[in-house]
């Protein structure tokens, strides 16, 4: 061998297990292992319901292993929502509204009877059959107070002729009698009673800190059908004015909460609730050219009113009696103002007086051109308006205003009247 013949090299050789005996023992130990796991589950499983029953004979728990619990949901907010329904759901109703309607028959007569002709044309005609009582609208309401009163959207109560029914989660179902209708909001209040008085209520929440993105449930009658229907969303849109319309009705109604929480025909007058199972709304409004996008009243909109027919049985507003423009940098210039803020006194744009004869306004002695700068110390701005600030009062009370009137400011006592 020369010094340039080397070995050859020869790579090594791994031996591939090839016997079926050997993979068969393999398996059979992975399978026994796998049922044995299963098995000592279900016998721990067994082994600890046996041991939590003794010692609960003696008041003794064991702690919860996670055995056979009850369902748990994946993730919080599925946890919240569910108990802010189960919390709020046995205080949702129904409301089905009933009327006397007429009925008509099918006749036929003969137009040509009498001429000699004709004998067998007939022409069909409805005629009036007396009235029977028929199922006209629904809507959704919750109860407010023990002894049964429920709030509800206006346009679900609107009609003074009809007759109100509130079927109850429990299947029971009560009349009721609308004790008032709001005269400027979309709210309306029912009344109804049983021999224990003790009807579940809600529990009303705060509207003024809802933030955009939140998330809300809806509880209502959707469709007249399908009772308590729960939707979930999130605030999409806060102070919105929107122009409502139904059953013959348009109104606009302002400072609206917007979301895409699902709410359909049905669910009107029906809470919209925090993830407390509170209720920080009234469902109102839907759009229907649009998807996902409805509206609610700000609970905080409907407190005064609930209090009001508790105390006075009906829902007012003070009334000042004046007509203004809020005092902005344009109408102060346009006007030569001295003042930048508060609410300039005006005549209409059909020649109303700027304050109205026999009013509160003119009984304090204000003026064409007087500048009301504040209630009560509260000043009056473009996005705290003179409308705004006096619904925080009521029909009676007395506040005194600060007017500004050519170039000096003056302290006006008022006694606030009632809006008719």
């Amino acid at each position: 061998m020369s010094m340039y013949d080397l070995p050859e090299f020869k790579k090594p050789k791994f031996k591939v297990i090839k016997n079926k005996i050997f993979w068969f023992v393999i398996i059979l130990v992975l399978v026994s292992s796998l049922f044995g796991f299963l098995a000592g589950i279900v016998s721990s499983n067994f082994l600890y319901d046996d041991i939590n029953r003794y010692l609960e004979k003696l008041d003794i728990n064991l702690p919860h292993l996670g055995v056979n619990s009850e369902y748990v949901p994946p993730t919080s907010q599925e946890e919240l929502v569910i108990e802010a329904v189960e919390k709020t759901d046995p205080a949702v109703v129904s409301i089905i509204i009933t009327k006397d309607v007429p009925v008509f028959e099918e006749t036929y007569y003969n137009p040509f009877e009498g001429f000699g002709f004709g004998s067998d044309f007939f022409v069909p005609q409805y005629v009036e059959k007396g009235t029977e009582k028929q199922e006209v609208g629904g809507g959704s309401g919750f109860i407010v107070s023990e002894d049964g009163m429920v709030l509800t959207n206006k346009h679900v109560a609107l009609d003074e002729d009809a007759e109100y029914t509130v079927y109850t989660n429990n299947g029971q179902s009560y009349p009721a009698t609308v004790l008032a209708r709001d005269p400027l909001q979309d709210i309306a209040i029912l009344k109804i009673t049983s021999e224990e008085n003790d009807f579940p209520v809600v529990e009303l929440g705060d509207s003024d800190g809802l933030k955009m993105g939140q998330t809300v449930i809806a509880i209502g009658n959707a469709l007249g059908e399908f009772r308590n229907t729960i939707s979930v969303g999130v605030i999409s849109g806060l102070g919105r004015t929107i122009e409502a319309s139904g059953e013959g009705i348009t109104e606009v109604i302002e400072n609206v909460i917007q979301t895409d929480a699902a709410i359909n025909q049905g669910n009107s007058g029906g809470p919209l609730l925090n993830l407390r199972g509170q209720v920080i709304g009234i469902n109102t409004a839907m759009v229907e050219e649009a998807q996902s996008i409805g509206f609610a009243i700000p609970i905080n909109d409907a407190k005064k009113a609930i209090e009001q027919v508790k105390t006075l049985g009906k829902i007012v507003y003070p009334f000042l009696g004046v007509r203004y423009l809020l005092v902005n940098e344009t109408v102060q210039k346009d006007r030569d103002l001295s003042v930048d803020y508060g609410a300039l006194l005006v005549d209409g744009s059909k020649g109303e007086p700027a304050v109205s004869s026999n009013s509160a306004a003119e009984k304090a002695g204000l003026k064409k051109g007087d500048v009301i700068l504040e209630v009560n110390g509260e000043k009056v701005t473009t996005l705290n308006p003179l409308a705004d600030i006096l619904l925080e009062y009521n029909p009676g009370d007395e506040v005194t205003l600060k007017v500004f009137r050519k170039g000096e400011e003056l302290s006006l006592p008022v006694t606030l009247g009632e809006k008719n």
